[in-house]
């Protein structure tokens, strides 16, 4: 879950594909921190596994986007995300069905675009 995680792996991404990536410390626990740290970074996308929904509203108001819900190999949910692949039910949890949470491809606008960092 991203509240608790302690590592965050950045990517930066332009149209020719990952240029840079490095793993960082998280180590801020309130919720109101974790999202200013977070977006301090200049992470435009986070892809994370579980999220609560409080911890996701805030790095939404700080102008992160979030695709939560999100599970599978590191290098190929980076590969499909910087090829414009990604789609919301690519690497979709188990027993997960993104109701009432953001779409990566619809609501981000995500699908086919690429974007500076994404974590």
């Amino acid at each position: 879950m991203f509240d608790v995680a302690r590592r965050l792996l950045v990517v930066g991404v332009e149209d020719s594909g990952v240029v840079s990536r490095k793993e960082v410390s998280i180590p801020e626990v309130d919720p109101v921190r974790r999202a200013r740290h977070v977006a301090g970074l200049g992470v435009n996308v986070l892809i994370c596994g579980g999220i609560s929904r409080p911890l996701e509203r805030m790095l939404v108001s700080t102008g992160v986007k979030v695709i939560p819900e999100t599970c599978g190999p590191v290098e190929e949910v980076v590969k499909s995300f910087v090829s414009g692949e990604f789609t919301d039910r690519s690497f979709l949890m188990p027993g997960c069905c993104r109701r009432k949470r953001y779409r990566a491809g619809q609501r981000h606008g995500l699908k086919g675009r690429r974007n500076r960092q994404g974590g």
